[in-house]
C-alpha cells in the first residue's frame, strides 16, 4: 500500500507506472490528518498512553521558546529531531 500523507498544493499530481499497480498489487490511499475523528479518538489515545501503550514521550526529541522556532525548524529539517515542542 502506498499511502500519500500531507496535504500538496492542488495543482499537484503523481505518476505511478501501472505495471507496478498490477504487478505489486498495489493501492494507493490518501490520509488527511491520519483520518483522525478527535471525538473519538483522543480519549483512545490518552487512555493508551495512560497505560503505557502509547509511549508518547519517546517522540519528543527537544523542546524549546517560541523565539527560537526557526532554529527548531532547521533541526527538524536536518533530521535531527523527531518532534519539538514550542513553549511560550
Amino acid at each position: 500500500m502506498t499511502a500519500a500523507a500531507g496535504l500538496a498544493h492542488p495543482s499537484s499530481q503523481i505518476a505511478i507506472p501501472a505495471v507496478s499497480l498490477v504487478a505489486e498489487e498495489r493501492t494507493v490511499r490518501g490520509s488527511y490528518m491520519g483520518s483522525c475523528v478527535p471525538s473519538r479518538d483522543i480519549p483512545r489515545f490518552i487512555g493508551l498512553y495512560q497505560r503505557g501503550r502509547l509511549p508518547v514521550d519517546r517522540l519528543l526529541s527537544s523542546m524549546g521558546p517560541l523565539e527560537e522556532i526557526n532554529e527548531a525548524f532547521d533541526l527538524l529539517d536536518q533530521g535531527r529531531v523527531i518532534r519539538h515542542v514550542i513553549t511560550f
